[in-house]
């Protein structure tokens, strides 16, 4: 089946079934740590939170800003290098279509837990509105399934002023409200993503997890509340990743 706009009402009925290979998915997130090397580091006690989280049994929702287009291999490889390691083969990220296109690529992204997304960019503001309720639904009900989502709410790259996170869509707040009403609590999560000029290394990345927040601890009841609250955690990530090195892009 091609991942097609106008064959959406299938995709996303293959990717609510579709499940992971465990096994390949680690092996991939394994060689893509390998291959970037990204410094992993927390905000104070972030670290003890999320293994509160990961035992909470409830799903959580990863939220990254959105530098390079390497940025979805950084994330994958930071899932691997912290406690997100033992979730990893029921992690899904969003990504858009034309990923999906090629079919090596596509087997893939498959294996590292990619769920297409048609974006109003390239389809139109209708017709991506339409698949877009329908991918909403599937995020939250992989999500009430026990998988963790990750999503870049920005939506598309930010090279040009990557310390101020672009305005977000409502998109990551419906996900979160809607996994709510299927009976369970989802986390939010934000991790910053940042590059910085090592000497003899060259550009190494740098992620900064930040503390995990449960939804209904916060009170975080509406899709604009948890947007909001998202679009706030993401900046002081960011800030947090700008103070412990020297953005590059």
């Amino acid at each position: 089946m091609d991942v097609t706009m106008e064959r959406a009402s299938e995709v996303y009925d293959f990717y609510l079934a579709h499940q992971q290979p465990i096994a390949k998915a680690r092996l991939m997130y394994g060689i893509l740590a390998w291959r970037h090397k990204p410094q992993v580091t927390y905000a104070d006690g972030a670290r003890d939170v999320l293994r509160s989280a990961l035992r909470s049994g409830d799903p959580i929702l990863i939220s990254a800003n959105h530098v390079r287009e390497t940025d979805p291999f950084i994330l994958a490889a930071t899932g691997i290098l912290s406690p997100l390691r033992s979730h990893v083969g029921r992690m899904r990220v969003l990504a858009k279509d034309e990923l999906f296109e090629d079919p090596d690529q596509r087997r893939k992204i498959d294996a590292l837990g990619g769920i297409p997304v048609f974006r109003s960019k390239d389809h139109g503001v209708r017709a991506a509105m339409s698949a877009g309720q329908r991918m909403i639904d599937i995020c939250a009900q992989r999500m009430a399934q026990g998988d963790y989502m990750a999503v870049f709410p920005e939506g598309t790259c930010n090279p040009d002023d990557p310390a101020r996170i672009q305005k977000l869509g409502s998109g990551v707040g419906h996900i979160a409200t809607r996994a709510t009403k299927l009976g369970v609590s989802p986390w939010l999560l934000s991790i910053s993503i940042t590059y910085r000029d090592v000497d003899g290394v060259g550009t190494r990345p740098l992620s900064v997890i930040n503390t995990a927040v449960r939804m209904s601890d916060a009170g975080l009841r509406t899709p604009a509340a948890v947007t909001r609250h998202i679009a706030a955690d993401l900046q002081a990530t960011v800030d947090l990743g700008a103070g412990r090195s020297s953005v590059t892009v």
